[in-house]
């Protein structure tokens, strides 16, 4: 394949497209394209966010049961619309070092070696294609989202996600770089040295990210950068702390140290940290709680004083227990345990809690696993994966004030219930079903539905069980009611700082769209 990519031009709309690629991973694209997204809407532009791949073991599902990375679901909610998997046609989740399971258009498409998955792309370029021209179809504009670095040279032949979704959209360019790592010079200047006469073309400007201090000290900076490049920076962002927003994947949580100090007048949760942990969002919600204190544990000295211990889901929960085992996490869960205080199991996790766990059918690989024998369930795995979003009854004991969830499972596997009682009942399928199993005691409990704990009143319910059992008194639903309101303004609040700092009369004036 030559540089022009496998994505030919659209021809079926004239669609506006703004692509927002990087100098590297983790600069902070997923974001500026949510806050820009943000930006246009409120403007009373239709736009629509687009990543055409996506490597993340964090996914969602639509209302209509398909799977997608989280970041495109945030920057829909960004853009005012509902998601959907077109804004993400490809989805890998890493299964291995080299394997990834393929999700094309919300559906398992199967798993592939990396060099296997190489030899795919001319067909997964009409996938993406077809998901953009419906996506534009229906917009005026798409922010198409890139991966990695803007100038990954040795993968010109085998991008589909990069440049030649960009030439098929006509796309113009911005650029983030991230100082707060260091280099910013070289991740510029070396980046747009990479890019082809025709790419660079495209580059309407830079935006540099992630600046801590005073601005005014880097106005040299930003001289020296123009005048070798030629490229205007469009903006200067400065790092935000304390952004309740999804981030792109656990890089920040694996990066980051283990968390909130523990503390007597605190519900001390600690989430254990797995190798292929997913769906870390579905604890951000009790991160942003003021009588909360959570820390992702790495050793089993990092579970130590914890009131709870949630086990999270897993891409690989096979391979997670036994990490689990051998970091030797199982003897610390074990006087959790007898101490009398809660675990939690999520997805995998919950899985992890059972008997044992067999795959007979070689979904990761065949074999099995003895489990952690708290909570009376088997679970055989299955290559069909369970995706949907569920409204659901809470059975929980002692929760008292919640009555009802919403979530979304993503699993594979059969898990049966041996003597003791569902967590919580599906409702409007076939009359109903039961999920996930509790103690006899009501400590040890889990279930397949994420996002639990984003509803308010189920979060403040069950964290005032806690507080009851700890000795604290119980908080009022509105304090939770509140976290959700702030984690709902926090994407306006990061519009508001993005428009600050970034020209946008430069940006729209490019684009040739109208300013608010």
């Amino acid at each position: 394949m030559n540089v022009q990519g496998t994505c030919p031009v659209s021809s079926l709309t004239m669609s506006k497209a703004l692509a927002i690629l990087g100098t590297g991973s983790d600069v902070g694209k997923s974001l500026v394209t949510a806050g820009l997204g943000r930006i246009f809407h409120r403007s009373g532009v239709r736009v629509a966010p687009f990543k055409a791949q996506n490597m993340s073991l964090n996914s969602f599902v639509t209302m209509e049961g398909g799977e997608m990375g989280r970041a495109q679901v945030l920057q829909a909610q960004a853009c005012g619309l509902r998601p959907h998997v077109d804004m993400n046609p490809i989805l890998l989740k890493p299964e291995a070092d080299r394997r990834s399971q393929v999700v094309v258009q919300g559906k398992v498409w199967g798993s592939r070696e990396a060099g296997s998955y190489f030899d795919s792309q001319a067909e997964l370029a009409h996938y993406v294609r077809q998901s953009y021209d419906r996506l534009a179809a229906q917009h005026e504009l798409i922010l198409i989202e890139g991966a990695g670095s803007a100038a990954e040279i040795n993968l010109r032949d085998r991008d589909i996600v990069n440049w030649p979704v960009v030439r098929m959209a006509d796309a113009k360019v911005i650029l983030v770089a991230d100082i707060d790592r260091g280099g910013v010079f070289a991740q510029v200047i070396g980046t747009l040295e990479l890019l082809e006469p025709h790419e660079r073309e495209r580059v309407l400007g830079v935006v540099i990210n992630k600046f801590r201090g005073d601005r005014r000290l880097f106005n040299d900076g930003v001289a020296i950068l123009e005048k070798r490049t030629g490229v205007p920076v469009l903006g200067v962002v400065p790092f935000m702390r304390e952004l309740m927003l999804d981030q792109e994947d656990s890089v920040t949580v694996e990066s980051g140290s283990t968390g909130a100090g523990f503390s007597a007048e605190t519900v001390n949760v600690a989430v254990i940290l797995l190798p292929r942990m997913s769906n870390f969002t579905d604890f951000n919600g009790l991160a942003a709680e003021a009588d909360v204190a959570l820390r992702y544990a790495r050793a089993p000295e990092d579970v130590a004083n914890a009131d709870v211990i949630i086990l999270p889901g897993s891409k690989q929960t096979i391979q997670d227990l036994q990490y689990v085992k051998d970091k030797g996490f199982v003897a610390a869960l074990a006087s959790h345990v007898q101490a009398r205080r809660e675990m939690v199991g999520v997805c995998g996790g919950f899985q992890m809690l059972g008997k044992r766990i067999a795959d007979p059918h070689g979904v990761e690989g065949g074999g099995q696993i003895e489990g952690l024998h708290v909570l009376p369930v088997e679970t055989e795995l299955h290559h069909d994966k369970r995706t949907v979003q569920v409204t659901a009854n809470v059975l929980l004991p002692g929760v008292s004030g919640a009555e009802m969830v919403r979530g979304y499972e993503i699993h594979v596997g059969l898990t049966v219930r041996g003597e003791g009682d569902p967590c919580f009942r599906i409702l409007g399928e076939a009359g109903n079903r039961e999920d996930g199993a509790v103690s006899a005691d009501g400590l040890v409990w889990g279930t397949y539905i994420h996002g639990v704990f984003d509803d308010p009143s189920f979060r403040r319910a069950w964290l005032n069980r806690v507080r009851v059992r700890k000795g604290l008194a119980p908080r009022a639903v509105a304090e939770s009611m509140d976290v959700t309101r702030r984690l709902t303004s926090a994407l306006d609040e990061w519009a508001d700082h993005v428009a600050r700092h970034v020209d946008m009369t430069a940006v729209c004036q490019a684009m040739q769209l109208p300013l608010a």
